[in-house]
């Protein structure tokens, strides 16, 4: 295993935008979106770039992320307002990683090229699935052909790092289907692909439809279509670095090295949440209240929580174990294999540790490693935690 998938990014400085808008929000979400109300759009572009200037300064950002919402539902131009704000705040380090999420129905190659030239050089697509039944299940407005054309656009202006997002185990979707999409995503030769189970989020239209009798995601299938995720996609070359995430050779996702490594971050616009100073923070998570405040010149957090002393030590640990080579020995990898669940896991085949490091080697059991961690206990030694 190289460094890369290790902590050498650990020191590293990342950035998170939050992009809210949406032409729909799909049903499954639960982030902080909207959708009508692109007459925000200019306000809360100004918002965020004020929010940027008033920001303590930091130092260079080895790699920033444009999330959402849709980022590629704005006009290309006011994103490279922020892009333009963040360099001359804090700086770009040379390389720097810049990724944007787009939906494949408004990725054309003028939008394409206008993106490349304000110094996007990573794109990730929201295509979820290449069957129709499930892309209207799951309420999205693209079907197959657009995903193709859109990784077309970006191939065509200069973009060599694509990523693709996947969901699986939608109630109604099949083996057949599953497998079909698979093999379409990798067809298109992206470098990173990213799959996730659906998930019924409370508060959301879907939690409310299977509330009311719709079929909820059933997770032994949902089991079984990871597995098959993970065979397919290392027998066309992609490895997992990450439980849900896998790529080519050296094209992992930066920022997401940088926060599994329990690197900082900084974060920008409604909803955000970021990690520096040791403290773990989030922003005002509805969009006109959070326009208002920064307007007013206040600072649009909505809470802070130190992560200190033996938190900081399970922090490191919950974040950390999602990777593929793990974390580094501790503290707390001692309290985890000195106590029964742990030990229950490592029998099982779960967990494996040699002598410099602690890893899951069952990836679908990682929410269960994740629940041992956070049930441990601080190791007292002359009141201090034993280090």
């Amino acid at each position: 295993m190289t460094p890369i998938h290790a902590d050498s990014f650990v020191g590293s400085a990342a950035a998170y935008v939050h992009i809210p808008f949406c032409a729909v929000v799909c049903p499954y979400c639960d982030f902080a979106v909207v959708e009508g109300q692109d007459d925000l759009a200019e306000r809360y572009i100004d918002a965020v770039v004020a929010e940027i200037a008033r920001s303590e300064p930091w130092r260079p950002f080895d790699a920033v992320y444009f999330g959402g919402g849709t980022p590629s539902h704005l006009d290309p131009v006011l994103l490279g307002r922020i892009l333009e704000s963040l360099d001359a705040k804090h700086g770009l380090s040379d390389g720097a990683e810049l990724t944007l999420e787009a939906n494949p129905e408004d990725f054309t190659a003028e939008r394409a090229d206008l993106l490349r030239r304000l110094g996007f050089n990573r794109v990730s697509f929201g295509a979820q699935s290449f069957d129709p039944k499930v892309l209207q299940s799951l309420g999205r407005r693209h079907v197959a052909d657009h995903i193709a054309a859109s990784v077309q656009a970006a191939r065509s202006v200069g973009f060599d790092n694509i990523s693709l997002d996947l969901i699986y185990g939608t109630p109604g979707e099949r083996s057949k289907s599953w497998a079909i999409t698979l093999q379409r995503a990798i067809d298109l030769g992206p470098e990173h692909i990213s799959s996730y189970a659906l998930t019924v989020e409370r508060g959301t239209p879907l939690s409310r439809a299977v509330n009311d009798g719709a079929p909820a995601p059933d997770p032994d299938v949902q089991a079984d279509r990871y597995e098959h995720a993970e065979e397919t996609m290392e027998h066309h070359g992609y490895s997992r670095y990450e439980v849900s995430n896998w790529s080519r050779k050296d094209k992992e996702c930066r920022y997401n090295l940088i926060v599994w490594a329990q690197g900082e971050y900084e974060a920008f616009g409604n909803g955000a949440h970021g990690f520096r100073d040791g403290s773990r923070f989030r922003n005002i998570r509805r969009l006109e209240a959070y326009i208002e405040t920064v307007e007013s010149g206040e600072h649009p957090r909505a809470g802070t929580d130190p992560i200190e002393d033996w938190d900081a030590e399970l922090d490191r640990l919950f974040v950390g174990l999602r990777r593929t080579v793990g974390v580094a020995h501790g503290p707390g990898t001692r309290a985890l294999l000195d106590s029964d669940e742990g030990q229950r896991l490592l029998t099982a085949g779960v967990i494996e540790a040699d002598e410099s490091r602690l890893r899951v080697v069952r990836p679908l059991f990682t929410d269960a490693v994740h629940r041992s961690v956070l049930a441990l206990q601080s190791p007292i030694v002359s009141g201090k935690a034993d280090a």
